[in-house]
């Protein structure tokens, strides 16, 4: 284990290496690709997600990449309210966390419209894409804000956008879970001082990626999708520079 010592910054915010960062969604897809991108960069991680052996699996891949840091499997359904509440308290004895990376998720069923969908698939997308993204948030942020040091990003979509191409209906559950999460991280970033008091708060669309949800057919790969994360983990942050907002490409996305 590593204790390095959690001082008071103020800006610029550049956060030192073998931190430890939270990966959800970490064996597969985005996750595994967020997590590949932070181990890449430095970061010691603990990993979640529900089956526990493609976790173990994804593991062992980036140790054998990245024999220098460290790796915890945390495995957890986090569609569970009480698996997620005790994952939150397992990580929470590791040691600081300062970075949050949540790339779980699901898609809501094809005919999911609002007038056809039932309470099942409703409460089913919602726990999974927004109940478990508020209580990682309220169980794990704290600590950072008391630090004054941590990244916070949450992965969302632009079909969760209120404005712009794609906001044309359907997939009720999924697209209102995203506006949502959307909604959720401009308010926990201005809670938060708008990264004043050393915390950065984001949201990040990773466009349509070849993932299990994405399909195989998706233009871009699951580590293109991931670039924009990665930068938001490790970016240096000024005074003059934004967060609060819901990212693309490295580019602000119009909510």
């Amino acid at each position: 284990m590593h204790n390095s010592a959690m001082t008071a910054i103020t800006l610029p915010i550049t956060l030192p290496a073998k931190q430890l960062a939270v990966v959800t969604g970490a064996s597969r897809g985005l996750g595994f690709e967020s997590a590949r991108g932070l181990a890449s960069a430095g970061f010691d991680l603990a990993l979640v997600a529900r089956d526990e052996t493609r976790l173990q699996d994804a593991a062992r891949l980036l140790l054998t990449e990245f024999p220098d840091i460290e790796v915890h499997c945390c495995p957890a359904d986090l569609e569970q309210p009480d698996e997620t509440r005790a994952v939150i308290s397992t990580i929470s004895t590791l040691r600081q966390v300062t970075c949050l990376m949540v790339a779980h998720g699901v898609m809501s069923e094809k005919m999911s419209k609002t007038l056809r969908t039932n309470d099942v698939e409703w409460r089913r997308v919602m726990a999974i894409n927004l109940d478990s993204v508020f209580a990682l948030l309220n169980g794990l942020v704290p600590a950072m804000v008391e630090a004054r040091m941590g990244r916070v990003i949450v992965y969302s979509a632009c079909m969760g956008r209120m404005s712009g191409p794609g906001n044309t209906g359907g997939y009720a559950p999924y697209r209102v879970s995203k506006a949502a999460v959307n909604a959720l991280i401009r308010n926990l970033a201005h809670e938060t001082g708008l990264g004043s008091r050393g915390v950065l708060v984001d949201a990040v669309c990773p466009n349509h990626s070849r993932t299990d949800m994405g399909g195989p057919t998706a233009p871009r790969s699951a580590a293109e999708g991931a670039a924009t994360s990665i930068w938001l983990a490790t970016r240096a942050f000024t005074s003059v520079d934004i967060t609060g907002v819901l990212w693309e490409d490295e580019q602000i996305v119009p909510w």
